[in-house]
């Protein structure tokens, strides 16, 4: 499954639906600890009350709301006679 660049505006106006009455707030910024990966907390008022997502941003400059995974070890084999 291939995922899209989509903008973080994009995915705010997507997820949270924000209007000129009921706009969309920064609530935190960050990195996580892990992985060094920025983040973004919004927040945004719905009828039913504040909604709030996060964000992440992954290696490819891509806004998703999952985290982007850690990168883990790799292990590759050369034959000889590649040498």
């Amino acid at each position: 499954m291939g995922a899209e660049k989509i903008s973080l505006r994009a995915l705010v106006d997507k997820w949270l639906a924000p209007t000129v009455s009921k706009p969309a707030r920064v609530l935190r910024t960050g990195r996580m600890s892990s992985n060094r990966a920025r983040y973004v907390c919004i927040e945004a008022q719905a009828t039913s009350g504040p909604r709030a997502l996060f964000l992440f941003r992954h290696g490819d400059g891509s806004w998703c709301v999952f985290p982007p995974t850690d990168a883990r070890p790799a292990m590759c084999c050369v034959r000889a006679s590649d040498r």
